[in-house]
């Protein structure tokens, strides 16, 4: 899985081939077999596409969508 942050209409590569994903009260940690875990600080998964292999996260405060 892929995984993009999107913010302001656009979508920022935050990492390729995700083998991991946790959903914490921090934000989302990915993470692949050979990368260190990377923290996106106030995320949430907007979306996921299994066919095209994406995970769309998102940074929005939540109650002001």
């Amino acid at each position: 899985m892929n995984v993009v942050l999107e913010h302001d209409g656009a979508q920022e590569k935050i990492m390729d081939n995700v083998t991991h994903l946790e959903v914490t009260g921090e934000g989302v940690i990915v993470s692949t077999l050979f990368e260190e875990p990377r923290l996106v600080k106030s995320a949430r998964v907007k979306n996921i596409d299994f066919q095209s292999g994406l995970v769309v996260l998102d940074n929005r405060v939540l109650g002001n969508d």
